[in-house]
C-alpha cells in the first residue's frame, strides 16, 4: 500500500501531495483495521482481473462525525477502466445493505474530475465547498435509497 499511496499521482489527491512514511502507512492501515473491528468497515484492497496487481483501495474511514467517509484510489497504470467506481459501488453496498448505515460522506479535491465523476455516478450530492489547507475541496453525501447502486 505504501508504493501506491507514494506514486505521485496518488499522492497528489489522497494527501495533498506530501509523501508519507511507511509508519504513517502502517498507522493508516492500523486504524482500518481497529474500524473494522469497531465499526463493521474501514479500508479494502482491490485486485486488478488477470493478475495478482494490487488495482487500489476502497473504503469507509471514521471520524467524529455521525456519517463513514468513503475513499478510494486505483493504481495510476488502470486509471479509466472503472475499477474506482466499482470498488466505491461495492463499499456503498455493503455499507447500506450489510451495516444498514443510513449516509456516508467523501470530499475531493476540487481539480480531481475523476473522483467527482466516480462520485455523482454513485449518486452522491454535492453540500458544499471549503477551502482547506490553502486546496479547494468539495463536500458529498448520499443517503440510503438515493444511491445509484
Amino acid at each position: 500500500m505504501h508504493e501506491l499511496w507514494t506514486d505521485a499521482n496518488v499522492r497528489h489527491f489522497l494527501f495533498d501531495d506530501r509523501q508519507i512514511s511507511r509508519e504513517e502507512a502502517q498507522s493508516f492501515i492500523e486504524t482500518s483495521a481497529a474500524n473494522f473491528a469497531n465499526y463493521g468497515y474501514g479500508i479494502w484492497l482491490f485486485f486488478e482481473n488477470q493478475s495478482d496487481l494490487i488495482a487500489g483501495f476502497a473504503g469507509l474511514l471514521h471520524f467524529s462525525q455521525e456519517a463513514p467517509s468513503l475513499i478510494f484510489g486505483t493504481c495510476p497504470l488502470l486509471w479509466g477502466r472503472g475499477y474506482a467506481k466499482e470498488a466505491a459501488r461495492a463499499v456503498l453496498c455493503y455499507a447500506f445493505d450489510v451495516l444498514g448505515l443510513e449516509w456516508a460522506i467523501a470530499d475531493v479535491d476540487e481539480p480531481n474530475e475523476a473522483s467527482i465523476r466516480v462520485l455523482e455516478a454513485l449518486g452522491m450530492s454535492r453540500t458544499r465547498r471549503a477551502i482547506v489547507n490553502g486546496r479547494p475541496l468539495l463536500y458529498y453525501e448520499i443517503h440510503t435509497g438515493q444511491a445509484h447502486l
